[in-house]
């Protein structure tokens, strides 16, 4: 009998990869299409840009008065810094909140556990117009309005952030936890060094949809907010929107700057 060749399989498999990949590569280019087409746009001049043309390439190019118009009419690396301490200071808070109150949710018995469980099922269906209103009063008497702290505040808690960490660490093995508990270490230690470890796939996902989300968020700053120092980069661009002329997509003279005195 004669052997198999030992690369019949693979060669058997090889189309079907191959079209994945096909599939994948397919799905970028997709993806990254707005994206590119958004740099693309930001290099022609105003009238290439409503003449409704697809051609990807510009037939002059304004790159030096467009990004120079934007650096100068508006403080758009500030608008930048401002996001980054924003995103990333409600981040850090959210992640120090949540970790632990899912552990608990999760591998701790107490009581009322199910009850406080029920309660953040609950929270993840109020958005953030419903208490905008306490929050802005409660901010306003603390003189906190016009800084990061306005900015941060209402999202150090995220119950979304809660929930789904709760279900990550309902699936670690209590064996491991146990285990954990006899060798001495506190629950602190454990959190931290054994289960924290091997949630990371959650940790990460949940900080990607954090930073987006804050961010492209235009509606909690656009209240708290009224000095260009604290501007985010979704509130700093209604600098380049003008009631009479429109959006200016290639950064090209912006008039004021809307809501923001």
């Amino acid at each position: 009998m004669n052997p198999r060749p030992a690369f019949s399989g693979r060669g058997r498999r090889l189309p079907g990869a191959v079209l994945s990949h096909a599939l994948l590569a397919t799905g970028a280019v997709v993806m990254l299409l707005p994206f590119a087409w958004m740099a693309v746009t930001s290099l022609r001049p105003p009238a290439e840009i409503l003449s409704g043309s697809l051609n990807p390439f510009p037939r002059s190019w304004h790159a030096a008065e467009n990004y120079g118009a934007a650096l100068t009419t508006a403080p758009l690396l500030r608008f930048m810094l401002n996001g980054v301490i924003v995103c990333l200071g409600i981040l850090v808070v959210q992640l120090l909140v949540a970790i632990p109150a899912a552990y608990a949710l999760a591998k701790v018995r107490f009581p009322g556990r199910g009850l406080l469980f029920g309660l953040v099922v609950a929270g993840l269906c109020v958005p953030i117009q419903a208490p905008a209103l306490p929050l802005y009063l409660g901010l306003a008497h603390a003189n906190l309005l016009d800084s990061y702290v306005a900015l941060m505040v209402p999202f150090f808690l995220s119950v979304f952030a809660v929930f789904l960490f709760r279900q990550t660490f309902k699936s670690f093995p209590d064996e491991i936890i146990q285990a954990a508990r006899v060798d001495g270490l506190r629950e602190g230690e454990i959190l931290w060094r054994i289960v924290v470890p091997a949630a990371w796939p959650a940790i990460t996902a949940f900080s990607i949809f954090s930073v987006v989300a804050h961010w492209n968020d235009l509606y909690w700053p656009l209240i708290v907010i009224q000095r260009l120092d604290y501007a985010t980069p979704p509130l700093g661009m209604l600098f380049f929107v003008g009631s009479e002329s429109g959006t200016n997509y290639g950064f090209v003279q912006g008039i004021t700057m809307t809501g923001i005195k």
